[in-house]
Parts: C-alpha cells; structure tokens; sequence
C-alpha cells in the first residue's frame, strides 16, 4: 500500500492510497467467499462456488465493489497511522481506478485538527475558594444546626420571611384545583420561594386570620392561577444560643469552641481535598478562554458522543438500559445532546488550548510517561507492555495516546506558572494544590484497548458509505 498526503485549505488534508492488484486480490478473494454463501448455483453447496463461475454469473465488478466496501476503512486507516493525520470527522472518498481491474487508488478528503495559537498561558491568575475555612463559614454551619434544633412559637404579629404560617391554600387553573396547590393546615416558610413568588409576596405581613385572595401567571402553561389563602397561626422560629449547654446537646462536645474547632476542620478538610482538582479545572477553563477561534462543530459533536457513550456505560455496568433510563426521565436523545453542548464546547476549547501550549512550548518528549501509562495499562489488563505498545500503534490510537500525555504536559507546565489566589485575592498555599498521589489521567476502559489481533482502522464503515460510485 502507498500512500501520499496533501496539505490543502481549510484544515483539510487528501490522502492518495494505492493499493497493488496482488494485495488487493486478497481482500477480491474473501468476497467472493462471501459472495459463494449468499449466490446459490445449481450443483454447489452454499459457499462452495468456485469465484471462475461467480465471476461469470454476477461479473468481476461486483465481488470487487464487494471487496472495496469491506477492504477501504484498513487501507484508510493505514494511510492515517502513515502520515500522523489527526482526523476529526469522516473522509469524503472518491475511488480513482480498479473498478473492474488493475491497482485501485482512491483519494480521501478529510478535516483535521485545527491548530490553535494562544498568548498569555504563562501568567495566569486564576482564583479558587480558600482550603481554610473562614469565621463566616463556621458561623454559616453553626446557623444551620441551631436551625435544625430551634422550635417554632406562635407570634401575635404579621408574618416576617422565615416565619411559619400555617395556611389552607386553594389554588385552581381554569377552574380546576391544582395538585399540590391546594390543601389544608399546610405549614409553609415565608420567603421560601414556593412555584409562584406571588404567594411569599402576599403572605409577607399577612396576620392570622387573614384571607388572601390573588392571581399568577402559571409559571409552565398559558394562563392565570387563582389563589386563595387562610391564614391560622404565625410562628416564629426560635434559634437556641450559640453556647455550651447547645454544643452538648447538638454534637458530641461539650462546649462550644470545640463543636466551632471541629466544624471548622471539616470544611477546611473538604475544601483541602478538592482544591487540587479545583485548581487544575480553573487553569484549564482559563487556557479555553485563550483560545480565539471557532471550534469545528465535528469536534463538539465528538465530545457530546464521548459523553454520552460514558453515559450509556455507565448504565450498562449498573444494569440499566440506557434508552429505557431516558424514557423514564422523560428525555429523548435529542434534548440530551443539546444540554451537553455547552459543556462539549468548552472541553473541546481545553483540547485546542492545551495542544496549542504544548506546541508553543515544545513539549514533546513524553517518553518516560508513556511508559508509565503502558506499565499501568499492563497491570489493569494483564498484559505486557511491548504486546500494547504494539497494538496501539498498530490501531493508530498510539497518536491519541501521545496527544494525551502532550496534554497533560501542558496542564502541568501552565498549572506550574499559574497564580493560585483565593476569593480575597491572597496567594494560596502551592502545597495545598498537590494532589495525594501523581497519576497519568488517561482512559483506560477495556473498549478503549486494543486487541492484539485489532487490525488498523476498523471503524462502522463510515468510511466506506462515502465512497463515490464511479460506474
């Protein structure tokens, strides 16, 4: 097989692949096996035709059509590995000769990978909440716990946000009662935020005994909700003190400063064990934002596949199927890509943007951890590493796997230059940004990994549905 490449505008390439008529009749004769159990011929058993008298019955160009549609995704595939070619959608082929005999070649058209130039990586700023706790976040925690063991006490006064008001509500549309709009000695939170803001709105300095009559837009239809609204008692909750005698009885402390001390530990302990994740998420959102150009829509439809694809795994490995969870949820394929859209959109800026660092700053030796990568992979699957090393490079997914590691350079080298402040704009501890332990975050799924026996470029046949008939 020989193959040449041509730069051509647009971000597009063309593959020339030449295929000679001794290899090529290789691929000729299994279809015409496969021709044989499929074409019955009068004195021969299904599959047992000799190719001669297939040849005279449905023509050589047919069982070479045959061989073309099956044989084209490797001979592609392999004019890929060739020349390093980044893909990012599907080929537009045109075959050029071998219709009926000779060599075949065939031309693939095909959009790569834009590159991306960035200025500017190597002097972020990039803010992140503190990993230590402030005084304003234990108090906000000591709120809510003495919220939790407050009680309610009846108030001759109109109701404040916060309050409880007991209520019978009766809401209807068009004239109809409303589930879960109507009911009796409900007892709802003032300034809770109910479906419509007209009910916080009225029950704000509304008194017990009080009857409130009024209307809504409905907040999901065309159309008016009607209210109306009894109002029996007003209570008012009632927070126990901040002090020891509260610390016993809401924890197991016995004052106050350790129940404060413990609390304190906790959120510092939380925010501590995501900050180095949080921090490298922020440096890669920022190095999106560098990126000043327009992401090829192949490429964010790509990254909504992966994602949805991870969805559906992760089903599988629960035993659930996915189209059936969708259903469930009142969700079909469509809406769930458009709401991944975004997301995807910004993954694929991260992508460009960290292949644009790599390539300014020319990291490229990735050498030592790709054998980390492969020693990992090794262990996982229980292989050897030279058995992988060539078998991703046979699959041509070992290019995936270096702009990975490129990648993850990248992060590394901008994260590494970056300044890490906290919400008040003070410098944040770099030891507190290392994660645990290093990792090499690559995907390492099993449908990910390529067999041995994986041959190159075995795809849905994509590839082969664009080949244009010349007849």
């Amino acid at each position: 097989v020989e193959t040449t490449l041509e730069r051509l505008d647009g971000d597009l390439v063309r593959l020339t692949v030449a295929i000679a008529e001794t290899e090529f009749d290789v691929a000729v004769e299994a279809a015409f096996r496969r021709i044989a159990k499929e074409v019955r011929l009068p004195g021969f058993r299904p599959g047992k035709a000799p190719r001669k008298l297939l040849e005279a019955r449905i023509g050589v160009a047919a069982g070479r059509q045959e061989a073309i549609q099956q044989a084209l995704p490797d001979y592609y595939g392999r004019a890929l590995v060739d020349h390093d070619v980044d893909a990012i959608d599907s080929p537009e082929i045109e075959i050029t000769g071998g219709h009926e005999e000779g060599d075949l070649t065939f031309d693939a058209v095909v959009p790569v990978r834009p590159r991306a130039t960035i200025a500017g990586h190597g002097s972020l700023r990039i803010e992140i909440p503190s990993p230590e706790a402030a005084d304003a976040d234990v108090e906000q925690q000591l709120e809510a716990l003495r919220r939790q063991h407050s009680t309610l006490e009846a108030v001759d006064r109109p109701a404040e946000d916060g309050d409880q008001v007991t209520i019978d509500i009766d809401g209807t549309f068009e004239g109809e009662a409303v589930e879960g709009l109507t009911t009796t000695d409900y007892l709802y939170e003032v300034g809770g935020g109910a479906v419509v803001p007209e009910i916080d709105e009225n029950l704000r300095g509304a008194s017990a005994g009080d009857v409130l009559e009024f209307d809504a837009d409905h907040p999901e239809e065309e159309g008016t909700l009607s209210f109306r609204i009894e109002v029996s008692e007003v209570q008012a909750r009632v927070l126990p003190e901040s002090d020891d005698a509260f610390a016993a009885v809401a924890s197991e402390f016995d004052t106050i400063d350790e129940l404060s001390a413990d609390i304190r530990e906790r959120i510092s302990g939380m925010r501590r064990g995501q900050a180095p994740m949080l921090a490298r998420d922020r440096v890669a959102q920022a190095v999106a934002d560098l990126v000043d150009m327009q992401v090829p829509p192949s490429l964010v439809e790509a990254e909504v596949d992966d994602r949805i694809n991870e969805m559906a795994m992760r089903m599988r490995s629960q035993g659930i199927d996915f189209a059936v969870y969708l259903e469930a949820m009142g969700r079909d394929m469509e809406s769930l890509r458009d709401e991944l859209r975004e997301g995807a959109e910004v993954a694929a800026r991260v992508d460009l943007g960290l292949r644009a660092v790599a390539d300014a700053e020319g990291l490229d030796d990735v050498g030592e951890p790709l054998e980390e990568y492969l020693g990992m992979l090794a262990s996982q699957t229980g292989g050897d590493v030279d058995g992988l090393r060539e078998a991703l490079a046979r699959s041509g997914r070992m290019l995936e796997v270096r702009a990975d590691l490129r990648k993850q350079a990248a992060l590394d080298w901008v994260f590494e230059r970056a300044e890490v402040v906290d919400e008040d704009g003070a410098p944040v501890d770099r030891a507190l940004l290392e994660p645990p332990e290093p990792e090499i975050v690559l995907p390492v799924d099993e449908e990910a990994i390529p067999n041995a026996d994986d041959r190159v470029g075995e795809t849905d046949g994509s590839a082969a549905e664009s080949v244009d008939d010349e007849e």
